[in-house]
């Protein structure tokens, strides 16, 4: 015999004790202690805001540096003069075995480090007549004689102590010594860091002859190990400082670590060539035969799905197929 169960009454929601709820002031608080957290926790573990490596800083903590690298602009000795594309056509760049790819991309933004660097600055800032002179003899020499001033004249910085150039022993230089230093003198002045970045637009965003110029030099270079950013530091997944940086990059700048990566002049186009193998190789795991077949081989997927497996145990008849 079937009993009805007794039919409960719905509460009354007016029976329950009520208080009245500021909505709009919970918000408020929850948007100001989120605000505070935030700050305050940004200001605790955010990265550090060092200050840009800029021509002008470069001029000042290092003026030798900064002539000896304007000389090799000059002269087309640079690392910039002579890396090739997308540069210019010195070299044919890195390879990936018979695979000339910063050939085949071509020179897509053309650098001529003596005028873009050196020249073209000078020139477009009024200059004294000693420099006007200079412009006007470097112009007018051979190719050849413009490559022997250089030549001797960072022979005779590599002799003069501390590479100063006020310490340079006399010599036929020609109108190096005069350029290179108004170069220094625009750099101190933070001119030839506007003068590189002037694109003729309204935003300067191009930073790329800027950066060429000083990476040419040591000065970057010194500025970035000491925040352990080099190549050899892993330098591509570090942070300025003691500060944690992308470990996620761990994989890409491990293969500089290692020979033959470490010294080849193709190591970026190996590295790339290595990562692109080893993605292609994920994405495709599915289809590899062997390679898919490993978990099931291992049988890993009982050790993750193991309370699973605890809960169903398995036949003996149908353990071989699984």
């Amino acid at each position: 015999m079937n009993r009805k169960r007794p039919r409960q009454e719905t509460p009354d929601s007016h029976a329950f004790p009520t208080r009245p709820y500021d909505l709009v002031k919970e918000a408020l608080i929850a948007l100001l202690a989120v605000t505070l957290l935030t700050f305050g926790l940004a200001a605790l573990f955010s990265s550090p805001d060092e200050k840009p490596a800029t021509i002008s800083a470069w001029t000042q903590a290092d003026p030798a540096d900064f002539t000896a690298t304007a000389v090799g602009e000059l002269g087309g000795t640079s690392a910039t003069a002579q890396y090739g594309p997308p540069y210019n056509t010195a070299a044919d760049g890195q390879k990936l075995g018979p695979l000339s790819l910063q050939k085949w991309a071509g020179v897509k933004h053309p650098i001529d480090t003596a005028n873009d660097l050196v020249l073209q600055p000078l020139r477009q800032t009024p200059e004294p007549a000693a420099v006007t002179a200079a412009l006007a003899q470097w112009s007018a020499a051979t190719t050849d004689q413009q490559a022997k001033w250089t030549s001797a004249y960072t022979d005779a910085l590599g002799k003069a102590p501390n590479g100063d150039p006020a310490k340079v022993t006399s010599g036929d230089y020609g109108p190096v010594p005069a350029l290179t230093a108004r170069l220094l003198q625009l750099g101190r002045s933070g001119t030839l860091d506007a003068q590189l970045l002037a694109e003729g637009h309204y935003f300067q965003t191009d930073y790329t002859r800027a950066l060429l110029f000083l990476a040419d030099g040591s000065y970057l270079q010194d500025q970035a190990r000491a925040q352990h950013l080099g190549g050899d530091q892993w330098g591509m997944m570090n942070e300025t400082g003691n500060y944690p940086g992308q470990a996620w990059l761990w994989l890409y700048t491990f293969w500089y670590q290692v020979q033959p990566y470490k010294s080849s002049a193709n190591a970026d186009a190996l590295v790339w060539g290595t990562m692109a193998l080893l993605s292609a190789l994920l994405l495709l795991l599915p289809f590899i035969p062997g390679l898919r077949d490993i978990p099931r081989l291992t049988r890993v997927y009982r050790l993750i799905w193991r309370d699973w497996y605890r809960d169903h145990p398995t036949p003996r008849g149908d353990a071989a197929r699984t």
